[in-house]
């Protein structure tokens, strides 16, 4: 029998049950007393045991029987005496993840657990003292039918509660399973509806006030009908910001502890959705931002109670909504960045010179971080200081028309922001005429056009300059940056102010061609080496236009 499908369904809830025991176990250091998640991390091993068993995954049986028995003495005494016995559940969590991975990455059955692990949690609770019962033990509940392939029934599985997560999360409503690559054909075939509603839009204009009056009318109600299928295709791409954040307070506290330090982690508006493509690559930035907030943030609880602070670390990883954007900030009660010693490197690094250097306002200088390749700390440690990883994280953001910024206060703590769209997809952009062609530029990075005379831009060899605001701005012609025809440089020029690597910029257009919302879609395979190019649409009249990306062309 082919079991492919199956084990698909195996990783997948096994998955959402480490998720939920993670959680739980989280919960358990903070309140050894929680019944509540006690029954979590007991259920969720007892889940585990039995998919694993259905599909003959000894290993994976084992280690899950152990737990959910560690568990049952647990729930049994009413309480999970933090230390060393949360650290053995963790570690249990972690080679049961390990397992899960071999099984999702190859055909190999998954080897067992270490011994000494196996023996640590059949044996005894050593030292540490069991407490009285907060509540009386709860039952197990009586086994339920379960499928011979599938193992047990999906009620087996309880919903996680909103006291166990680190956010209050409202529960969310029944839903299916639904392959990717199927909702990506239907976010394909809705985009060239759209698309087709538009051409059809533009190619009956002519004939609606002579030939077709009564057409308009119907355009309009086909208008309302597919903006409303737009809606509910996006509602379907979107993915709550949790599946996410839920894992940075395990990461956190296995950082924290190979360090020496302690941390809690709060996550705040995690409910918030976010294009799921854009989502799955905000994750490893995250990792490394909160890496950067255990390492070089957070001072060892000798430090941090002689500087007049709790011993336990405090880093709050929050999302919030901005117009049409998301911005998840990392922020931590450390000691802060040294911006003297930023400033330091930079001029050693030759990114800065030592001249202009003392004029930098502190947001300048705490930019530096992102350069490639600088880093405040003389020594290499397991989690960072080797200069690499912040330029890639901006890199990244940008990639995704977003930004990144890092804001510090000496001694109180650094918050570190990502700002990103919250769709990919569907986006309103400023066309700007560039000769014969045009292009999209996303609205969300303009500031500002300006008209102005083309005698009032100040030119020094490749260089252009203009006076915005009492301030001198340098000017890009972005015909020339995407290897268009020169622009003729009329009389008049248009200046479309934006930020550019946290630097304010003027792209110079030959004209504005009005602003419009595109269903933006992948580059075609032959111009993907082209960076420049970020994504491609089809107005109503049929002509191209490409989705500039900034960071590549200016």
């Amino acid at each position: 029998m082919d079991l492919a499908k199956y084990r698909a369904i195996f990783i997948e809830e096994a998955t959402e049950n480490f998720a939920e025991m993670s959680g739980a176990l989280l919960e358990l250091e903070k309140n050894p007393g929680s019944t509540e998640s006690i029954d979590v991390v007991f259920r969720m091993a007892h889940s585990i045991k039995g998919m694993a068993a259905s599909l003959g995954y000894d290993a994976v049986t084992d280690l899950a029987h152990r737990m959910e028995d560690r568990m049952q003495v647990v729930r049994a005494e009413g309480s999970a005496a933090p230390g060393p016995e949360l650290s053995l559940l963790f570690r249990g969590l972690k080679a049961l993840e390990d397992m899960v991975e071999v099984v999702k990455t190859s055909d190999d059955l998954p080897s067992p657990a270490p011994a000494e692990l196996l023996a640590a949690l059949s044996g005894p609770r050593g030292d540490v003292e069991p407490r009285e019962a907060t509540a009386a033990p709860v039952m197990e509940p009586p086994a339920l039918p379960r499928h011979p392939q599938l193992g047990p029934a999906a009620s087996e599985v309880p919903a996680l509660e909103a006291s166990q997560r680190s956010v209050d999360t409202p529960r969310p409503p029944p839903s299916v399973r639904v392959h990717t690559d199927t909702l990506d054909r239907f976010l394909s075939t809705v985009g060239e509806v759209i698309l087709n509603t538009s051409q059809v839009r533009t190619a009956a204009a002519v004939y609606e006030a002579t030939k077709a009056p009564d057409l308009a009318e119907g355009l309009d109600r086909m208008d309302r009908v597919v903006g409303e299928l737009q809606r509910r295709a996006l509602d379907l791409r979107t993915t709550p910001v949790l599946r996410i954040l839920d894992p940075l307070p395990r990461v956190a506290r296995e950082l924290a502890e190979r360090s020496g330090k302690r941390v809690e982690v709060e996550l705040l508006g995690a409910e918030l959705e976010l294009d799921r493509s854009i989502l799955d690559r905000l994750s490893d930035p995250l990792v490394h931002l909160l890496r950067n907030a255990v390492d070089h943030g957070v001072e060892t609880p000798e430090a941090r109670v002689a500087a007049g602070k709790s011993d336990v670390g405090r880093i709050v990883v929050e999302a919030r909504r901005e117009k049409d954007s998301i911005r998840i900030s990392v922020s931590d009660d450390g000691a802060g960045v040294d911006l003297g010693r930023v400033k330091a490197r930079a001029i050693e690094a030759g990114v800065i010179h030592r001249d202009l250097a003392d004029d930098l306002p502190p947001e300048q200088i705490a930019a530096f971080i992102f350069h490639p390749g600088l880093s405040t700390r003389d020594e290499i440690s397991e989690i960072s200081g080797r200069g690499v990883g912040m330029d890639a994280v901006k890199a990244s953001i940008e990639s995704l028309g977003g930004s990144a910024q890092v804001v510090s206060d000496a001694g109180r703590g650094t918050v570190t922001s990502l700002l990103v769209p919250i769709t990919a997809a569907v986006q309103r952009v400023l066309l700007l005429g560039l000769g014969d062609e045009i292009v999209a530029l996303p609205i969300s990075k303009v500031e500002r056009v300006l008209e102005m005379r083309g005698d009032r831009i100040e030119r020094s060899g490749s260089e252009a300059f203009a006076m915005v605001d009492d301030e001198l701005v340098p000017v890009f012609d972005l015909a020339d940056g995407l290897a268009l025809q020169p622009n003729p440089g009329g009389e008049l020029v248009h200046l479309v102010l934006t930020e550019v690597r946290g630097e304010r910029v003027a792209l110079l257009a030959e004209r504005i061609d009005g602003q419009q919302q595109i269903y933006v879609k992948p580059v075609p395979e032959l111009l993907s080496r082209k960076r420049a190019l970020a994504g491609l649409t089809i107005l109503g009249d049929g002509r191209p236009v490409f989705l500039v990306d900034l960071n590549q062309t200016v």
